[in-house]
């Protein structure tokens, strides 16, 4: 048992640095422009195959790191362990042109295990944003933007980086049927952004260049609550809520611009850095849960998110406040069948629409989404590979908002096992 927890808690604090050092997700979007980046999804695969619900669900099997009154679920004597990855495809049109990009990386690793019954701990580490993007144009004679006095040239803009988050925390059920937990959250990263003018007709012009570099850390909580309902014959109502506590966040924003010749002049035109601190919102998340026990869930959740009071650097007028709400059903034909794994099999559907947070010439950005989810479980054993896919639609109607069609894929080791069972016999 303990050369078992101490390989798992290896890979809990060293594989995730080496993805978030090196692993960037390089799927281009030009919306990582602004703000914090691309937000990715919160919630474990299975989660997400739910259309990202989980507010309201409670899973001895699954962590649902959302709402950690959750945690007081989990088994005594269990231990849980769940290590993700996911594929994406963004494929961009403005109406007359496309371009496609795609990338595989690491998505989330996650631990979870009890105190006591009753009362049960969190930890993990996911991806918050992703501030990967590439944009390059060379405009020339034909090109609708050419002017004579500037003549051709090339204009560039790149971005890299990302946030990421680590949270720990823990639930107890304070109460026959109600149960309450808290997360305590760092954000930490960094974001780079750089825009470039190259003329290329006249090699006696300064060519320009400016960047931005964002840096963010601080910690911040999560509140969640949880009541649950048992009724007869093994069905159940559960209803959920969560409070995020908005953080004035440390950060150091840097911004630099200089011009520069082909014969090796270079001048500094400005540069500015400020590390007052930003404030960033936390989410309130209400849900609603109804099943039958090893059956079947449907679930749903509203989130509101009040980006519009951040004080971000650099993203002014940029922010626009989010509501989200997310469905989803799980459907099992047989969890305990002996000859038929297909009935086995936990079968998943969702949806979810959202606004997001990008304003764009006072307009924001819409996206809307469905999502497909199994899980696969493994022999002799509680532990299960969670499969999902998921589409959506990031769009606008502004003549600037070009429409993205983003196709994930992900699949997560979902490790189960009774690691703190004592034995009878040596």
């Amino acid at each position: 048992m303990r050369n078992r927890l101490a390989a798992v808690l290896l890979l809990i604090f060293i594989l995730p640095s080496y993805f978030v050092a090196y692993g960037q997700k390089l799927v281009n979007s030009p919306y990582a422009r602004f703000n914090l980046g691309i937000l990715e999804p919160s919630g474990s695969f299975r989660s997400q195959g739910m259309g990202g619900t989980g507010t309201a669900i409670r899973d001895n099997s699954n962590l649902y790191y959302t709402n950690p009154a959750s945690y007081s679920s989990i088994d005594t004597n269990s231990f849980l362990f769940d290590f993700g990855i996911d594929y994406g495809i963004n494929i961009l049109s403005d109406g007359s042109s496309r371009h496609n990009s795609d990338d595989i990386n690491f998505d989330h690793m996650l631990l979870g295990f009890p105190i006591l019954k009753g009362f049960g701990m969190g930890l993990g580490i996911t991806t918050y944003s992703n501030g990967y993007y590439s944009i390059s144009e060379a405009i020339g004679e034909d090109d609708p933007g050419y002017d004579p006095v500037t003549g051709r040239y090339i204009e560039t803009h790149a971005g890299s980086g990302g946030i990421t988050k680590f949270f720990i925390g823990s639930g107890i059920r304070m109460f026959k049927y109600f149960s309450a937990g808290v997360n305590l959250n760092l954000l930490f990263g960094k974001l780079n952004r750089t825009n470039q003018f190259d003329f290329t007709d006249y090699y006696n012009s300064y060519n320009n260049n400016s960047s931005e570099n964002l840096r963010i850390s601080g910690l911040n909580l999560d509140y969640g609550l949880q009541v649950e309902i048992p009724l007869k014959k093994d069905y159940f109502i559960i209803a959920g809520a969560s409070m995020g506590s908005g953080k004035k966040y440390k950060t150091n924003f840097e911004a630099i611009s200089y011009r520069y010749s082909y014969y090796g002049t270079t001048d500094t035109i400005n540069w500015s850095a400020d590390d007052s601190k930003s404030f960033i919102p936390g989410s309130i998340r209400t849900g609603l849960s109804f099943g039958k026990k090893n059956k079947f869930t449907g679930a749903f959740d509203y989130i509101i998110t009040k980006w519009s009071e951040s004080t971000l650097s650099g993203s002014e007028g940029y922010l626009a406040d989010t509501r989200s709400l997310r469905l989803g059903v799980e459907y099992i034909p047989e969890k305990y069948s002996n000859f038929n794994f297909l009935k086995r099999i936990e079968y998943r559907l969702g949806a979810h629409m959202d606004d997001n947070y990008l304003l764009i010439n006072g307009e924001q950005l819409k996206e809307l989404g469905v999502s497909f989810g199994l899980g696969l479980p493994m022999r002799r054993t509680f532990s299960k590979a969670n499969l999902f896919f998921d589409y959506t639609r990031r769009s606008g109607s502004g003549s600037l908002m070009h429409t993205e069609n983003y196709f994930s894929v992900g699949a997560s080791l979902n490790l189960y096992d009774f690691w703190f069972e004592k034995r009878r016999y040596q």
